[in-house]
Order: structure tokens, then C-alpha cells, then sequence
């Protein structure tokens, strides 16, 4: 399987963006869904942006999560990958951790108190505190790409995207594939599945190459609903090296506090907080 040409790998965002400063509003983006199997279209949801946060540019973001207020960012690149920490809320710059330089860091998520960090062709799965200190390593049988919890009634469980439309749940003990779960809209495949997040009994898959994130069952791997987020890139500047397909929508974040989604993109200037019809109820 072919996957993304890293750009940090070469000559990673080189230049500097100038940050866009534009008010919230709402966006409401007409959008040609595939249609459901009794041929009804997949309902597009809408939103509202909240709030920007700056973004490194240098980051090829994989994976994004909020855990206790902060938020936790794998980016990737041989010898360029890292894990970064921050209080975005207090705009702190992030605490930056380098990652192994033999090793493309690719999706991260919480279970309890351990931190699993998807690697993309070593198939390793790094496990750490929240120390950052190393607890175990995973062996990984297929390329990582994107990974999240998911509630089960014997406890979390992983759920792990390949770059294919086949979802495979996982024992995060052992790392015992316990499911898979074709993910498909309108009966049709969906593949180059990326970053994962849960989200309310759903699970938020960014489409490697675009700028629209799957919502699914995870029961079924049936898309519901589409989220088109390609009118955020008209929200900052694009340097002269900006590489438009690679530089998409990469990284989704729940905020339990707020029921709001953070999104950014590889190499993107911004984050952005976003309420979404259907999560956020306030």
C-alpha cells in the first residue's frame, strides 16, 4: 500500500505563514453527498467556528487529543517526528518531545493513564505515561495510520485505521485484533481512513488527501454523516511552498468540557475549535 510522501522528510514547510485573524462565524457548505442505500443522500453537518489557536507549521500533524485540559499532538517525519504537549487554552507555546529518529510517529489516544503513538511503517506501537516515559512497546502487523478509544461493556478498546476502509479493533493489553469493521457510505468502500477520534457513540475519521471527515457507526462502519471542512483553508495564508495535497485536513479532538471539536491540518498555522451540529449542545 502507497502511502502519504512526507513532506518534512524533503524540505518540511520552510516557509513561514502570516496567522489570519478573522472572526468566528458560522459556515453551512453545500456538498454533493454519496447517497444512502435507499438513495437519500448522507446528510452534510453543519458548524460554527468558535475559536482559532495557532499552529505550528512545522508540525505534519497525525494524531490530536484532549486529555485533562491539555492537548496531545503526534507529528511525523524520519528524524523529524514528535510529541507535543500543550495548554492551548493559555495559548502556551507546546512542550515538544522528539520522537526516535528511525521512526514516522503517526495517530496517538488515551487509554487511562497510557498513551499509545502509532508508528507508520516501523509497526511498532510506542505505549508511555504521562511522563512521557516508555512503558512497553506493541508489536503492529500492519502500517499504523490512525487510532482512538472506544467504550465497550468489558472496558476501552483501540480502534486503528490502516490507510484502507477496514477499521480494526483492538485489545489494547496485548494488542489482540479483536474486530474489523469495513467502513463504507452508500455500500461502497471508504478507504485512506486516517485520524481517528470517538465522539458521542461515533467515530470521526479524516479521509487522507481531503478535507472532509467521515462520521460513523462503529457498530456497522456505516458513514452517517459527511463533515466538509475545506472552507477552513480560506481562513489563514499559504506560504509559496505550500503543497495543497499533501498539507490537508489531518488532526480531530473532542473537548468533553465544551462538547466542541478541535481540527487542524498538516502543516496548517491554525487550529480550530469548532461546534458541530449534532455533538455540541451548548
Amino acid at each position: 500500500m502507497q502511502k502519504k510522501v512526507n513532506p518534512l522528510s524533503q524540505a518540511l514547510c520552510r516557509h513561514m505563514l502570516r496567522a489570519c485573524s478573522l472572526c468566528a462565524l458560522s459556515v453551512l457548505i453545500p456538498y454533493t453527498a454519496n447517497a444512502k442505500s435507499d438513495g437519500s443522500p448522507i446528510p452534510l453537518l453543519a458548524y460554527s467556528i468558535i475559536d482559532e489557536f495557532d499552529h505550528d507549521i512545522s508540525s505534519f500533524t497525525q494524531g490530536l487529543e484532549i486529555k485533562n485540559g491539555l492537548l496531545y499532538e503526534s507529528a511525523g517525519g524520519y528524524g523529524r517526528s514528535s510529541l507535543s504537549i500543550s495548554d492551548f487554552r493559555a495559548r502556551k507555546p507546546p512542550a515538544k518531545h522528539k520522537g526516535p529518529a528511525e521512526a514516522f510517529l503517526e495517530g496517538l489516544t488515551w487509554v487511562g493513564d497510557e498513551l499509545f503513538i502509532l508508528t507508520w511503517r516501523e509497526r511498532v506501537v510506542f505505549v508511555v505515561d504521562s511522563s512521557i516515559r516508555e512503558r512497553r512497546r506493541l508489536q503492529n502487523p500492519t502500517e499504523g495510520w490512525g487510532i482512538t478509544h472506544l467504550p465497550t461493556m468489558g472496558g476501552d478498546h483501540l480502534l486503528v485505521s490502516d490507510g484502507s476502509s477496514t477499521l480494526t479493533e483492538r485489545a489494547p493489553s496485548n494488542w489482540e485484533a479483536l474486530r474489523a469493521i469495513e467502513v463504507t457510505a452508500s455500500g461502497k468502500p471508504v478507504d485512506q481512513l486516517n485520524e481517528l477520534e470517538f465522539v458521542k457513540g461515533r467515530v470521526y475519521a479524516n479521509v487522507w488527501h481531503s478535507d472532509r471527515i467521515a462520521v460513523l457507526d462503529p457498530q456497522t462502519g456505516h458513514v452517517l454523516n459527511w463533515l466538509d471542512l475545506s472552507a477552513l483553508q480560506s481562513r489563514f495564508a499559504k506560504p509559496a511552498g505550500w503543497d495543497a495535497e499533501e498539507h490537508v485536513l489531518n488532526g480531530i479532538a473532542y473537548d468533553v468540557q465544551t462538547q466542541h471539536l478541535l481540527v487542524t491540518g498538516k502543516c496548517w498555522p491554525k487550529i480550530f475549535e469548532l461546534k458541530v451540529e449534532g455533538v455540541s449542545s451548548h
